[in-house]
């Protein structure tokens, strides 16, 4: 339709327009409240549905078993001890036991030979400073020669004493004798005279018997001060002689061929090797001269394993400091009695065991922490398998064994047991595939 089909009507100016009345107002809505209702009931619906129980398909499980074949060898069953490295041939070098009466005094080294030196038999390892005993001995000297001295003057006067002793003897006797050829030729004297000459040679015979008593005693008394004398004498000389000797032990030499290692000593609050000033005491230990060619491994093994052991055994020992250098050895010895730890593992016990070291090396000294692999039990041309094959079923050993697309158990034997493999005496072949696991 066009637009003069369409006529617009025109308003009537006369006509008043009249007001329509406002609606009349409606309550107020409760629209949000009904909106939060559905919201909270929506949540709820789709918590329930994200917990609920979902059946899930599983993927099949493939059964994957470790295998390993068995095969022919040889097995050799160790156990490990781990010890320190030391000399089967040495000697100790010690400090000189003075034989003087300054016997416990502390002694100061001068000299001493640098460590790991080889030194010959007969060379000056070590020297104590001996400077106060020469000077003793000088003094000594001195009063040993006036001991001397001493002897000689008292003999001297001795041998006055005795002959002026020796002069009254013969006086007495030739008084003796006058009175007895007096008494003797008394036969015209009166009786009176002759008592008189009597009492004159009894006295007389009397001072002259004293007198010989006198030498006698006077004898006896001058060899005992003799015997003092020299007795002192001896006393100063052997003292000198002690330290003489022990002027000569203060210079100490080598008794063999060999290293010089030294010892750990206490030094304030810290352990050090000895070294050059440092004080030491008699009979103390401070080197040592070893034969690195004939070497050994000092170590300990638990009660429970030294059963194992035996003197000759085999054994591969490392040194902790070299581990590119091993060695063969041999079992020697093995402790009769189990020693127990310090402190905290005093209830532990091992048992003293020492290996003998084939061969030797320049880096083989001692003192080296080392480890020894022995060889305790083994068997040659056995069938092995991995420890993890035999399993303890019901107290029996078993092994399971592949048949076709499973696995068998077998009962078996067991032989040699080894950290890493077990051989069968029986129940399985070489070439069969056990499983581990």
């Amino acid at each position: 339709m066009s637009a003069a089909q369409s006529p617009v009507p025109v308003q009537d100016p006369k006509l008043v327009p009249v007001p329509v009345p406002a609606p009349p107002r409606r309550p107020r809505s409760r629209t949000p409240f009904v909106w939060l209702l559905i919201l909270a009931v929506a949540g709820s619906i789709a918590a329930w549905w994200a917990a609920r129980p979902q059946t899930q398909t599983k993927a099949p499980v493939v059964e994957v078993a470790r295998t390993a074949t068995a095969v022919v060898g040889n097995i050799e069953r160790t156990v490990r001890l781990s010890g320190q490295t030391a000399a089967t041939d040495f000697v100790n070098i010690t400090a000189p036991m003075m034989k003087g009466p300054e016997a416990s005094r502390e002694m100061i080294l001068i000299h001493v030979a640098p460590p790991g030196l080889w030194v010959k038999k007969g060379t000056l390892v070590a020297q104590v400073d001996a400077q106060s005993i020469a000077d003793h001995v000088d003094d000594l000297g001195d009063t040993i020669e006036t001991a001397q001295a001493d002897i000689r003057t008292r003999r001297a006067e001795q041998a006055i004493e005795m002959e002026n002793l020796q002069q009254s003897l013969r006086v007495a006797k030739s008084d003796a004798d006058k009175a007895r050829l007096e008494y003797n030729g008394s036969e015209t004297q009166t009786d009176i005279q002759r008592q008189l000459l009597k009492l004159t040679l009894d006295e007389a015979d009397a001072r002259y018997k004293q007198l010989q008593a006198d030498v006698v005693q006077k004898k006896a008394s001058h060899d005992a001060e003799i015997r003092i004398l020299d007795l002192t004498l001896q006393r100063h000389t052997r003292h000198r002689d002690r330290h003489k000797r022990d002027y000569q032990a203060f210079s100490v030499y080598a008794a063999m061929d060999g290293l010089a290692v030294m010892q750990q000593i206490w030094r304030g609050s810290e352990m050090g090797q000895v070294q050059q000033g440092d004080r030491v005491f008699p009979g103390q230990p401070f080197m040592k001269v070893v034969n690195t060619k004939s070497m050994q491994v000092e170590g300990n093994v638990n009660q429970a394993e030294s059963g194992d052991f035996r003197i000759g055994q085999t054994a591969r020992i490392h040194l902790d400091a070299f581990r590119d250098v091993e060695f063969s050895g041999k079992v020697h010895s093995i402790g009769a009695l189990a020693n127990g730890g310090f402190r905290n593992s005093y209830f532990v016990r091992n048992v003293p065991i020492r290996i003998d070291i084939q061969g030797s090396n320049p880096k083989l000294i001692p003192d080296l922490s080392a480890s020894a692999d022995v060889s305790v039990e083994a068997a040659s041309n056995q069938v092995l398998v991995p420890v993890g094959a035999v399993k303890n079923e019901n107290g029996k050993a078993v092994v399971y064994v592949k048949e076709g697309e499973g696995f068998q158990p077998r009962e078996v034997t067991t032989g040699v047991r080894s950290d890493l493999q077990v051989a069968i005496a029986s129940g399985v072949k070489a070439g069969e595939v056990v499983r581990l696991d």
